[in-house]
């Protein structure tokens, strides 16, 4: 660990910090760090909407962890807040054509807003999550371990909020968090990892839906302008999407369009189909988490987690909306969700881009 990133992550021994614990390795991890380097340290498990009932076995799990570290417990109950900013921001995002992310906003309003307004009002300096991320000179930077790299979650983050903000595990990959755990003799060492939408669990993501948005038959037609079969209703289907067409023979179809007007899906034959890639796209709601909005600017971005990083140009529109232009075509973009961008250079002593902020793509 470089100098410049220690003294950012833990600036000071025996400050209090309220560690949102979800039951997982990850976060125990960073609670048994954060204790190690001599924290005054408190854990906190978010309650929040959960269809399948693994809250309470993961409220459990956190709570041994506690018991384990000797730490102080708590759980807040953010149920009703997160049903509005989360889970109908998610729906509201379906029926309405759109792809929406509610890890990101789940970051930006609960466990970046309430959870850190309640802390801090608690008598914490600091929160800490199980994120994979770095911090360094009030910027967030991508994590060591690339494959688990979280930071394109967090790009709605502020410097008011990050000063109080710290991520222990940043600098780690995986199986060392997993090796800490063991050596601590943590309870959840070996439990896995969470897939999907948190709150859904096991619950599939149109079912989940269809509670709320009533299915709708409409056409689906390929890049040719032929019909070739018929869906439930745009609201449950996504761009890039393969399965679940019922479209048989030859090489697949993938989504590359959704009319929201006429209920159509637009489909392509074969994953390297030109209609699946976009050179541009427009972005709105534009974020920078620690600079001035930018006329134009080199930088490297994903419109998807885990997709790798493009060198894209970031402009600035008249119309205050932005716009990214790609170096090359990049596929599956959906809008409604989030476009990240990173700085194209890299700081001395840290692997990993720093990122500049972001958007909701259109």
């Amino acid at each position: 660990m470089s100098s410049i990133e220690t003294k950012k992550v833990y600036p000071e021994r025996g400050r209090r910090v309220f560690v949102g614990m979800s039951g997982g390795v990850d976060s125990s991890v960073a609670a048994h760090l954060l204790k190690e380097r001599g924290y005054d340290v408190t854990g906190v498990f978010i309650r929040s909407f959960n269809l399948d009932g693994c809250a309470e076995r993961d409220t459990e799990d956190a709570r041994r962890v506690a018991a384990h570290l000797g730490i102080l417990f708590y759980v807040f109950d953010f149920e009703d807040e997160y049903k509005k900013e989360v889970v109908e921001y998610m729906v509201n995002g379906y029926r309405n054509g759109l792809t929406p992310n509610p890890d990101v906003m789940c970051n930006k309003e609960i466990k970046f807003g309430l959870f850190l307004e309640k802390a801090l009002e608690m008598g914490a300096d600091y929160i800490a999550t199980g994120h994979y991320v770095r911090l360094a000179q009030d910027s967030l930077f991508e994590a060591k371990d690339s494959n688990k790299d979280q930071s394109y979650f967090l790009w709605t983050l502020t410097q008011e909020q990050l000063k109080h903000c710290l991520f222990p595990i940043g600098n780690y990959i995986k199986p060392e968090v997993r090796r800490i755990a063991r050596g601590a003799g943590l309870p959840t060492a070996e439990k896995k990892d969470s897939q999907g939408i948190c709150f859904l669990g096991e619950v599939a993501l149109d079912e989940f839906l269809k509670d709320y948005i009533r299915p709708k038959k409409g056409p689906i037609i390929d890049t040719n302008g032929n019909k070739v079969g018929e869906h439930e209703g745009i609201f449950f289907y996504t761009i890039g999407q393969r399965h679940g067409l019922s479209l048989g023979g030859g090489e697949p179809y993938y989504i590359a369009d959704k009319v929201l007007k006429t209920n159509t899906l637009i489909v392509a034959r074969g994953s390297s189909n030109p209609a699946l890639s976009r050179k541009e796209i427009e972005i709105v709601d534009v974020h920078f988490i620690e600079s001035d909005p930018i006329n134009e600017q080199k930088v490297f971005a994903r419109v998807r987690y885990r997709q790798p990083l493009v060198p894209a140009t970031l402009i600035r529109e008249e119309s205050g909306k932005y716009k990214l232009v790609f170096k090359r075509p990049v596929k599956f973009v959906a809008p409604g969700q989030s476009a990240v961008f990173y700085e194209a250079g890299f700081l001395a002593g840290l692997r990993g881009r720093r990122m500049l902020g972001g958007g909701i793509i259109i």
